[in-house]
């Protein structure tokens, strides 16, 4: 067994009070299994080394000419940091030094990234498209692979984890995300650097679990989870859909790992939500930014593709137009950028098979905004604003590059221009509210928009549906405009009805379509609210101040119960289809 296996096998021991091999001694260091023979360090960054040793142990690590000592603390924890390193496909060994020697090989220093998300991001190499032919081609010693096992979770998070790094070949890169590695691909092709990709999936899971504890606590909308999770103990049963538990399970070990960014692929298991995803996104790049000790960590994610049958009514606003609108307005977190897909989904199926365009999509973003690129148009269009103009509305981008373009996509082949092609899948509407197709055409770097039907339109939506089949606005550099609306009229309201709880327990939650809850209190003291799971229970959501008002994502057939501070049940609501106002009335 080689040495460096020698203690992993130690180290699982130990924390399952198993004795040592003979000859061990108590207190040798020990590394967490991300810093590991074949590794790449990330250049031009302070790269942090850590393990455990015995307490007040001295450890010494020694790199590309570099020698730095700590020592460890009175838990054996101990971390130092290199000074940055410069980029070199040169293989090169580190030594760890204390009561023992680790020597680590095959070490390169270039390019890291995470590719973290659900199924899509998970989906295999060998399962896209032309997957046999891209595994055959996948011969790259400079890019070196990391996979963390499994799908687990922990009420806390863990230090120890799961995994190694291994040399880019067909047979690593065959069950490897086919997002990171295209990705990863591309800044290899461009930087000519080593990349290390570091992949942290599990298919069909929500933002929730991914989100650190830290995280939730910066954005204020979301201190009813920062509250959940803050009551874990090491006892506390969690799953896969339990706030920080996939986070604390299959990332957190992984920290601080010194990496340039982030790619991510989510929002599927969100799919009904709007506005609340938008501050769970905060949470994500705030929390993970924090656990990796990097304020400036990139962080470039994909808008959720088409998907489903087409909606022809104008109105649209079904299906994950909300969750994509959230998406893009989560662009004012610095440093971030979003893929736009809308053009490569599948109305039979959630996972589109083209993963080829999604990586070089988001590579496109890293390219421009963390490498500096700026002959490279970063995205497709993006909505910047609107003017009326009489009976017509004229819409402003960033992003045009070149100029705008009628566009088509097919399979894997390059966007093309559709000659004396016409836009579709614009809608406008006046201040009556009533949507109705429009005619859009191209002039400059703007699109304007007028319908006989409207005579004095007030706003206008683009593609903004589960799926805009029909959008086919592009730049000249081949990538999609984003759905968008210029509005932000809510959906139709209704008042909901209070029922005093009167000894029986309220009724379970029931799944159903998205939807949007507007909690009023009007009591003269302040209240907790809680939803009722589908399995029974309660989950605290956050505190409403006397005449405060709460604006919530949720489905229709949901429970939400109001109790005073003591935790006394006053009443509750159950939500429909449509916007419910949800007033709780004075005692």
């Amino acid at each position: 067994m080689k040495p460096r296996s020698v203690y992993r096998c130690l180290a699982l021991g130990l924390l399952l009070g198993l004795p040592g091999p003979a000859g061990y001694v108590l207190g040798d260091v020990v590394l967490p299994p991300i810093l590991d023979s074949g590794m790449v360090l990330q250049r031009d960054l302070p790269v942090p080394v850590w393990g455990r040793a015995g307490a007040g142990e001295k450890v010494v690590v020694s790199f590309a000419g570099q020698s730095r000592s700590v020592k460890a603390g009175e838990d054996g924890r101990w971390m130092l940091r290199l000074d940055p390193l410069k980029a070199s496909v040169e293989a090169a060994s580190m030594v760890v030094e204390g009561a023992n020697r680790i020597t680590l090989d095959n070490i390169l220093v270039g390019e890291v990234w995470i590719c973290s998300g659900q199924s899509n991001m998970e989906w295999r190499l060998i399962q896209g498209m032309k997957g046999k032919e891209e595994v055959a081609a996948a011969k790259h010693p400079e890019i070196r692979l990391f996979d963390v096992p499994g799908h687990t979770t922990s009420p806390l998070p863990r230090e120890k984890g799961a995994g190694s790094w291994k040399v880019c070949t067909p047979a690593a890169a065959s069950g490897f995300s086919a997002v990171g590695y295209f990705f990863g691909r591309r800044l290899r092709k461009e930087l000519g650097v080593p990349v290390g990709l570091v992949g942290s999936n599990w298919g069909g899971t929500r933002i929730e679990p991914w989100v650190t504890q830290a995280g939730f606590e910066s954005v204020p909308e979301l201190s009813g989870l920062a509250y959940q999770v803050k009551q874990y103990q090491a006892t506390t049963r969690v799953g896969g859909g339990s706030p920080s538990a996939i986070y604390n399970s299959m990332v957190h070990p992984l920290t601080p790992l010194a990496m340039r960014g982030g790619i991510w692929y989510q929002g599927e298991s969100n799919g009904n939500e709007g506005i609340s995803y938008y501050h769970k996104k905060h949470a994500l790049v705030n929390g993970w930014r924090k656990a990796f000790q990097n304020k400036d960590l990139a962080f470039y994610w994909v808008q959720l593709a088409n998907f489903q049958g087409e909606n022809r009514k104008p109105v649209g606003g079904d299906g994950w137009a909300k969750l994509r609108e959230a998406q893009v307005r989560a662009l004012d977190i610095s440093g971030t950028g979003m893929a736009v897909i809308t053009d490569i989904g599948a109305a039979n199926d959630i996972h589109p098979r083209n993963k080829q365009d999604v990586g070089w999509r988001l590579a496109q973003w890293a390219l421009h905004q963390t490498y500096g690129r700026k002959d490279l148009v970063p995205a497709g269009p993006l909505y910047k604003g609107q003017e009326i103009e009489g009976d017509s509305i004229r819409l402003s981008f960033d992003h045009v590059g070149k100029g705008l373009m009628v566009g088509r996509k097919d399979g894997l082949e390059p966007t093309s221009e559709v000659k004396d092609g016409k836009l579709e899948h614009f809608a406008i509407a006046g201040d009556d509210k009533k949507w109705f197709w429009a005619e859009a055409i191209i002039d400059g770097d703007n699109v304007v928009v007028r319908s006989a039907d409207v005579p004095r339109p007030a706003a206008v939506r683009y593609g903004f549906a589960m799926n805009p089949a029909r959008a086919n606005l592009y730049n000249r550099e081949g990538i999609p405009a984003s759905p968008f609306r210029t509005d932000s009229w809510p959906r139709p309201s209704e008042n909901l009805e209070w029922f005093p709880i009167a000894g029986q327990a309220p009724p379970n939650s029931v799944p159903g379509s998205g939807t949007e809850l507007v909690i009023l209190n009007r009591l003269a003291v302040k209240v907790k609210v809680y939803w009722v799971p589908y399995g029974g229970g309660l989950r605290f959501y956050g505190e409403l101040a006397p005449g405060g008002t709460r604006k919530q994502n949720t489905y229709s057939s949901a429970t939400w119960v109001i109790t005073d501070e003591k935790d006394k049940p006053l009443g509750y609501f159950r939500t429909t289809r449509k916007r419910g106002i949800a007033a709780i009335p004075r005692q």
